[in-house]
């Protein structure tokens, strides 16, 4: 057993924190960037394309993140890819992700008025027209609120990469309580890193929300 200090812990926990927080920004990011292109193709007029996206959706959305990591790890390697836990980690959660938001931000585009197409058409501009002018800008700001608030979500679901050997937040903690034989103090510390990730986001959120609700 390795004698830690409440603040030996706390630092390296909060070393380990950065991981946490680099990841779930190259997963929000980029399955934000997946997102808006699945979204695209869904709203089009291809039955084909419509129903590959909702099949994609269904499929990240109906199975467990954890199954996910698992399959993104072990899954390349079958194709004689050599991986990391990095590169699994954040091709599962990008995908995770970016189902998520393409069904959020379908909601949201489906919350704008059918008059607001129809004025689009009526000015005969093209489909790539019409969302880049006059639907994608009112819906962002519909979507900007839970959008935020998703995040959350992803950051609290990079502890699962810890499974696959990443060291994040949570493996880490695990590490240091092998190490050091105090779980609770341990836990507790990692509880609170992640507080102090998710609360701000999740305040920003709601704060977002009241902001579009008193300007609609």
């Amino acid at each position: 057993m390795v004698d830690f200090s409440v603040w030996d812990i706390f630092r390296n926990l909060l070393l380990a924190a950065r991981w946490t927080v680099v990841l779930s920004l190259i997963a929000f990011v980029g399955g934000g960037l997946v997102g808006l292109a699945l979204l695209v193709a869904r709203l089009g007029k291809s039955p084909w394309m419509h129903r590959a996206v909702s099949g994609y959706v269904a499929l990240f959305q109906g199975t467990p993140l954890l199954m996910q990591l698992f399959l993104a790890y072990f899954g390349i390697a079958l194709f004689g890819i050599k991986t990391s836990a990095w590169v699994a980690a954040a091709l599962a959660l990008t995908l995770y992700t970016s189902a998520f938001l393409t069904e959020i931000w379908r909601g949201c585009v489906a919350a704008i008025p059918r008059g607001q197409w129809e004025a689009a058409q009526s000015l005969a501009l093209s489909f790539g027209e019409q969302l880049r002018y006059v639907v994608l800008p009112q819906a962002t700001r519909i979507a900007i609120p839970p959008t935020v608030g998703f995040l959350v979500q992803v950051i609290k679901g990079t502890a699962l990469a810890s499974v696959i050997g990443f060291i994040e937040l949570t493996k880490a903690g695990t590490m240091i309580t092998n190490a050091t034989l105090k779980p609770f103090v341990v836990y507790s510390c990692v509880a609170l890193l992640y507080f102090a990730l998710c609360y701000p986001v999740s305040l920003y959120a709601k704060t977002l929300e009241r902001k579009f609700q008193v300007k609609s």
